[in-house]
């Protein structure tokens, strides 16, 4: 195992009817920002729920964060902090509202460039406002980490920064919240915890038994109430767990101490950026290829993926590791994602783009071993296709 820290102040108030507890969870004389996307909090009950929390203390909105949330648009945001003398953001929705705040937050307090954030990876962020968020979609688990992506627009670039100061303070995770989400979204949610814990995961032993029987039992989970979610909106059961793996996935515990990937969120996101296409859409694209091209330096943790989490030990090492991949795929498409950059009408010349923008963002020695070059992704990419 490799040396470590671990670090995680975030509170987490999980259940039906928690978002009451903002009133006490929210400093009493704070000015409010709450943060929100297009709208659909105000639909399902969230807004009316969150708004009588903080029925006594001063609140604000801003709302319009993307799918994707922009810098074009967190600047809106940034200036609307400045001007109304605010002093803490609330994030409502889901990980791209909790990413757009908290770029909000360290932007509001930085001395120069806002770009420069994402630009150097966080490493520059010296102030943040404090933050908390009301979860209302499983997937990035952006609730319980330091993390954050942001897409500037105009140069069609997605960047992703961490730094502790914008750990969340709180986060309230109510399953009920859920319900109304779209099949797509929640498939999409499922897809995304599932890459989240196979980036860090699915590298080379690092004799962890911890970290990979932690990561096989999420892994398990989601293969489990993934398609449950779909069938049954309503079981608050199944949308409980599968909310929690979501947060569990990505909140540095399964990663601790042990090589991480990323790489298929790298490409990933470059095909986000020029295309539109779904963060999680974009994974399930590329995972699979990912996972083939690059076979032989994931070896022994493909063997292990096999057996451990799909229960596959018979045929040849390479029959299981083609079982394994082929089962990964057929899980995504079992929770409505489409798996080839075809079904999302890209022609193969998109191929180029995405291998342009790698190379100017310099995106050339990604890999838990640095070894997938350009040469590399292009073979993913075209296996992708």
């Amino acid at each position: 195992m490799q040396q470590f820290e671990f670090y995680n102040p975030v509170k987490i108030v999980f259940g039906e009817g928690q978002i009451a507890k903002l009133a006490t969870l929210v400093p009493e004389n704070a000015r409010v920002l709450v943060l929100y996307g297009g709208g659909s909090i105000k639909k399902n009950g969230t807004y009316t729920e969150v708004m009588d929390a903080l029925k006594n203390h001063s609140v604000a909105e801003f709302s319009g964060i993307e799918a994707n949330p922009t810098y074009e648009t967190m600047m809106k945001a940034v200036a609307q902090i400045k001007a109304e003398k605010i002093d803490f953001l609330l994030a409502v929705g889901g990980g791209s509202v909790i990413d757009g705040t908290k770029f909000a937050a360290a932007a509001a307090l930085y001395e120069g460039e806002p770009w420069d954030i994402l630009t150097t990876h966080g490493r520059n962020i010296k102030a943040a406002l404090p933050m908390g968020a009301v979860l209302t979609l499983p997937a990035t688990g952006s609730e319980m980490n330091s993390g954050s992506v942001i897409t500037r627009s105009e140069t069609k670039t997605k960047l992703a920064f961490m730094n502790p100061l914008v750990f969340p303070q709180f986060a309230v995770l109510d399953p009920t919240k859920t319900y109304s989400l779209p099949a797509r979204q929640i498939g999409n949610g499922a897809v995304d915890a599932f890459v989240h814990v196979v980036e860090q995961y699915l590298t080379y032993p690092a004799n962890a038994p911890v970290q990979d029987r932690f990561a096989e039992s999420l892994l398990q989970t989601l293969i489990e109430v993934g398609p449950q979610a779909l069938a049954t909106p309503h079981d608050y059961t199944v949308r409980s767990n599968l909310m929690w793996a979501a947060t569990m996935a990505l909140n540095g515990l399964i990663g601790a101490g042990v090589p991480q990937d990323w790489a298929t969120h790298l490409l990933g996101h470059e095909l986000t950026a020029l295309y539109n296409i779904d963060h999680a859409q974009t994974l399930a694209v590329i995972l699979p290829s990912m996972l083939n091209v690059r076979r032989t330096a994931k070896r022994e943790k493909l063997l292990q993926y096999a057996d451990r989490v799909w229960g596959i030990t018979e045929g040849s090492d390479d029959v299981r590791i083609d079982a394994a991949i082929a089962k990964t795929r057929d899980f995504f498409e079992e929770m409505g994602v489409k798996t080839r950059m075809r079904d999302y009408g890209l022609e193969v010349s998109a191929i180029n783009a995405v291998l342009e923008q790698l190379k100017a963002h310099g995106m050339v020695a990604l890999g838990e071993h640095g070894d997938v070059d350009l040469a590399t992704s292009k073979l993913v990419l075209e296996g992708s296709y």
